[in-house]
């Protein structure tokens, strides 16, 4: 039987506004904390530390802050599950997500029911720690590509349940994103084109398909012509070295937009956003990026 003191999760007060299209916000705190109070398990339902320890009337204050350079992502989400558990706190935001800061610099103050504030910690600080490790890599790859005339994108490499969070971050950290999913535009590889015998092939059915939006990955100058007749309005070159690149984009022309993939890292954008291409992709930014180390510190008041 389920504990009868539960702890009751409420819908977010926007008070900040925050909105990413696609993503709703009240269902990911509601779902986030529902899995850390254990909701629906025998015996879930509450934080038993906290109420086992902490009194019901008790106050807390505490700071949030960065202890590493880092670019900030995530802070009106963390403030959502704060409000979601204790809808008197005070918050006051200290940093801006998008915000280059170094070590030291508080984010976010507050104060409020300690168990209300303990409770949502960990989903809070786990939100902001890790859409921030995004942001700051997204930023050290924009700087280390050092090219005004080539823009970073991001890839699908996300966790499952939080593309549309870990797409926003790469935004914050000065990436821009590539399709959202396997709705908003075509991208054929090199399974598609197994199937359909060839890249021409491939892009000519998406094309008959009535797909507005059709991206085709090629590995070998050849493929080329092939995708650019058969009606591709985007071309992936893969894992290409920048002397290959730079005749790619030759063959291309200006034609259709063309993008670098694979074998990108900080040492080789630069080379690579320098052969002329509009665009570089790097799964990595979703897909690895270290969490920031970021603290929460709370006093009795």
């Amino acid at each position: 039987m389920q504990h009868a003191n539960t702890t009751r999760v409420r819908l977010v007060e926007r008070m900040t506004q925050f909105t990413i299209p696609g993503f709703d916000l009240d269902q990911f705190v509601r779902s986030t904390l529902a899995e850390d109070l254990g909701e629906g398990l025998i015996g879930g339902g509450r934080d038993v530390t906290s109420e086992s320890v902490i009194p019901a009337d008790a106050r807390f204050a505490g700071v949030m802050d960065s202890r590493d350079a880092i670019v900030v992502a995530g802070l009106p989400i963390a403030e959502a599950f704060f409000r979601a558990l204790e809808p008197e706190i005070e918050i006051e935001l200290l940093a801006q997500d998008g915000d280059a800061v170094e070590p030291g610099t508080d984010l976010m103050r507050l104060a409020g029911n300690a168990r209300g504030l303990l409770t949502a910690e960990r989903s809070a600080l786990n939100t902001v720690q890790h859409l921030s490790g995004i942001a700051t890599m997204a930023r050290e790859y924009v700087t280390a590509m050092d090219n005004p005339d080539c823009t970073l994108l991001d890839t699908r490499k996300t966790i499952p349940g939080l593309r549309h969070l870990e797409k926003y971050a790469t935004r914050m950290g000065g990436a821009s994103n590539h399709r959202m999913g396997l709705w908003d535009a075509a991208m054929i590889k090199d399974n598609h084109v197994a199937v359909a015998g060839s890249v021409g092939e491939a892009v000519r059915r998406a094309w008959e398909a009535g797909v507005e939006h059709i991206i085709c990955e090629v590995d070998r100058l050849d493929q080329i012509g092939p995708a650019l007749q058969a009606g591709a309005h985007h071309l992936l070159l893969d894992n290409m070295s920048p002397e290959t690149l730079r005749e790619a984009v030759a063959m291309i022309d200006g034609r259709v937009p063309c993008e670098a993939s694979g074998g990108i890292n900080l040492d080789t954008i630069k080379a690579k956003a320098a052969t002329g291409v509009q665009f570089v992709s790097v799964g990595r930014l979703t897909q690895s990026a270290p969490a920031a180390d970021i603290g929460l510190d709370f006093k009795p008041v």
